[in-house]
């Protein structure tokens, strides 16, 4: 039976959602730990109990709220009490919920991806914590994408407005997320291992969710449990390629940073372990299965974690949509990554986000083709794009159509950045509020192939 348009974006959403799905933070926290009588397994390590004084629990990101809540059921009431456990958890204002034990603290605003001084504030606390800890603890932190914006700590010699100007003009410039995390992690007393070297419980395990293509540990969050493997002059280095000193950024950043080129950080004394609990990947493949489950054949392109911008990936995934519509094999290809934007200036720039920029340069190239028979959807598995409350956009021919009759201008949306205000009016925005995970994005393209040879023939 062929599907119509209205099907084919139902399927595309039904399929990103499955990917959405498998990536639940309290799910997978849920699957990877478990209490049996006094033995605590995390994952493939085990503890004893009985030799555990406390548990301590610690973390950063956007999906800290759901991590926190699985953390919490997996562990039982009886183990909450017995191990007096604590915690302290810095996550989006729109996630915080009350806990047994842990606490979950508004490090920022949400839809505001930037650190402030009430992220400041929770990381201190968490240093504390983590810092009067005893050898026969136990140490639990819960790591996920985000993490770095929600876990402020500025060396002393730097400010956090000093730390807020270098990450504006890296992303504006378009440096992807290991340049930024090289420069953030040389600024800061937690990220690039802080969080670990501060740590003086015995043990220390690390849960991680990551946002970031090949979960690359000391990329994620910006390693807070993880050796750095940059130095000062790798931070310099990324300052200089994006003319970071012409574009105004406090010369105490080139000072703290040249005063320590060459220094070793501070040794590790807990012993840490640093498990990956979910990823892109998971997402992708269980998308992958809920698509075979409706009848399509998909294709998986293998993730690219320099993939380039979104405007050029989005005219790479039109390519392929225009390719499966004509020709033999999949009619659905789904993908995962984190591109990256070119900001307009401050005062031509819109509103929107990467997946919605994304969306926007696809819909410009398959409109140019005359597309029909498919639809094409990029969304943030956070539930989070750009300063805005969508994950992200889906298009298909009825999109392209209706943005005909308003008149709608794409191709200066998309010079501007301002996809969320072109899309909003088409109802092609996807919202679904903080999802509690974050793994990058997940795209899901689809094609009716029978619906497409009929529109040609016709």
């Amino acid at each position: 039976m062929p599907r119509t348009a209205g099907q084919l974006r139902n399927d595309a959403l039904t399929i990103w959602r499955a990917g959405l799905a498998a990536v639940d933070s309290r799910r997978l926290v849920r699957a990877a730990v478990r209490v049996e009588g006094d033995r605590l397994t995390i994952d493939w390590e085990a503890f004893d109990l009985r030799r555990v004084r406390r548990i301590i629990v610690v973390g950063t990101g956007k999906a800290g709220a759901g991590m926190a809540e699985g953390l919490v059921e997996a562990l039982t009431p009886q183990v909450l009490d017995d191990k007096q456990v604590t915690g302290w958890i810095n996550v989006p204002a729109d996630c915080v919920r009350p806990l047994a034990a842990i606490h979950l603290h508004a490090a920022r605003p949400a839809g505001q991806n930037e650190p402030t001084e009430a992220g400041v504030a929770g990381a201190e606390e968490i240093l504390r914590l983590v810092g009067a800890a005893g050898s026969d603890d136990l140490c639990v932190a819960l790591i996920s994408g985000g993490g770095s914006a929600l876990l402020p700590a500025p060396v002393p010699d730097i400010t956090l407005a000093d730390k807020l100007a270098v990450t504006r003009h890296l992303s504006a410039a378009g440096a992807d997320i290991r340049q930024l995390n090289t420069v953030r992690k040389q600024l800061s007393r937690i990220k690039g291992g802080g969080l670990a070297r501060a740590c003086r419980a015995g043990r220390l395990v690390a849960l991680v969710i990551s946002d970031v293509i090949g979960d690359p540990l000391d990329v994620i969050a910006s390693g807070p449990t993880v050796e750095d493997t940059s130095a000062a002059a790798d931070a310099l280095a990324v300052l200089d390629q994006f003319r970071a000193r012409e574009a105004g950024i406090s010369p105490a950043v080139f000072d703290y940073l040249r005063s320590r080129t060459g220094a070793p950080p501070a040794r590790i004394t807990a012993a840490v372990s640093n498990i990956v609990i979910g990823n892109n990947a998971t997402a992708v493949e269980a998308a992958a299965r809920e698509a075979r489950r409706l009848g399509y054949t998909p294709s998986i392109l293998p993730a690219d974690p320099r993939e380039g911008t979104a405007d050029d990936v989005g005219r790479r995934l039109a390519d392929i949509t225009l390719a499966m519509r004509c020709g033999a094999g999949p009619d659905c290809t789904i993908s995962g990554g984190e591109p990256v934007v070119e900001l307009a200036s401050p005062a031509e720039r819109g509103l929107g986000g990467r997946n919605q920029q994304l969306a926007l340069a696809a819909l410009i190239a398959l409109a140019d083709a005359n597309a029909t028979a498919f639809a094409l959807l990029s969304g943030g598995t956070d539930g989070e794009d750009g300063p805005t409350d969508a994950a992200g956009a889906t298009i298909d021919e009825s999109v392209i159509e209706a943005a005909r009759r308003s008149g709608l201008a794409a191709a200066a949306a998309l010079a501007h950045n301002d996809a969320y205000r072109f899309f909003e009016p088409l109802g092609a925005l996807i919202k679904t509020g903080p999802t509690h995970t974050n793994v990058c994005d997940l795209r899901v393209m689809v094609v009716d192939r029978d619906a497409s040879a009929r529109s040609d023939a016709g």
